[in-house]
């Protein structure tokens, strides 16, 4: 009796963030970008490390997310701009990601966000299986989705909220919670590295601006300045009196009394 051959079953081997290329092809629109998501990681960095005291967060900038495994690569990437992921190592195997795969990680950003370059409309777009927000509310299921606009001078945040997308009112500061970060986005106008623009910042809960290092810096400065000055007044003002009472005495004295 002849016997069956054995059939064995092949295991698929998925690519990591190793053997995946880290560009789409995208580049960076205009000078601007860079310093914004710079401003971005910078600020939020002190508030991430109370988060995560074991440094297990992410950060992309203009960084790929694979979620999905395609013929040709790039149908299954996505770039955003900015984006924010919890309870990730900040390496994997020692090593910077060059890329973040969601089939390997399996944890979606809390938030991403689009920096608009054109009309807005690649950021809006909801066409399955190919439109950004399609993509973020659907497939990768990001908490937040943040469209910034420089030009309007303005910001769009959608929560997910049933896997769907909703657009969040802002507050009365015109700002918008980002209840699990204990913070809030808004626009802020003013000038950094030597352009003035209505930049997208962070503030805290109770509406305060998070800091960039030179702000800290010049701030620190600032008070010291202040604390000197008024050190400076005080001594002034008790080296007053006591000539005065030294005067008094001196007339008193004059007088025989």
């Amino acid at each position: 009796m002849a016997t069956k051959p054995i059939e064995t079953r092949q295991t698929i081997e998925l690519p990591d963030h190793t053997q995946l290329p880290d560009r789409d092809n995208n580049f960076v629109k205009n000078f601007q970008e860079h310093p914004q998501s710079i401003l971005l990681t910078e600020s939020i960095t002190p508030i991430l490390e109370i988060i995560h005291p074991d440094h297990h967060y992410c950060i992309g900038q203009d960084s790929d997310i694979y979620w999905r495994l395609t013929d040709p690569i790039e149908r299954g990437v996505v770039a955003p701009d900015w984006f924010y992921v919890p309870n990730v190592p900040p390496t994997l195997k020692g090593k910077p990601r060059r890329s973040y795969v969601l089939w390997q990680e399996m944890i979606s950003p809390l938030i991403v966000i689009e920096f608009v370059s054109g009309d807005g409309s690649e950021e809006q777009d909801k066409t399955p299986w190919e439109g950004k927000f399609w993509l973020y509310e659907t497939v990768i299921h990001a908490g937040y989705y943040a469209i910034y606009e420089v030009e309007l001078a303005r910001v769009q945040v959608y929560q997910l909220s049933a896997n769907h997308y909703e657009l969040i009112e802002p507050n009365e500061r015109g700002h918008y919670p980002i209840a699990e970060m204990g913070v809030e986005l808004g626009i802020w106008k003013g000038i950094y590295q030597n352009l003035e623009l209505p930049w997208l910042r962070w503030w805290d809960s109770q509406g305060n601006l998070l800091l960039m290092g030179h702000e800290l810096a010049e701030q620190e400065r600032q008070a010291k300045e202040l604390a000197e000055q008024m050190a400076i007044e005080e001594r002034q003002a008790r080296e007053s009196v006591e000539q005065r009472l030294l005067e008094l005495e001196q007339r008193l004295r004059e007088a025989g009394l």
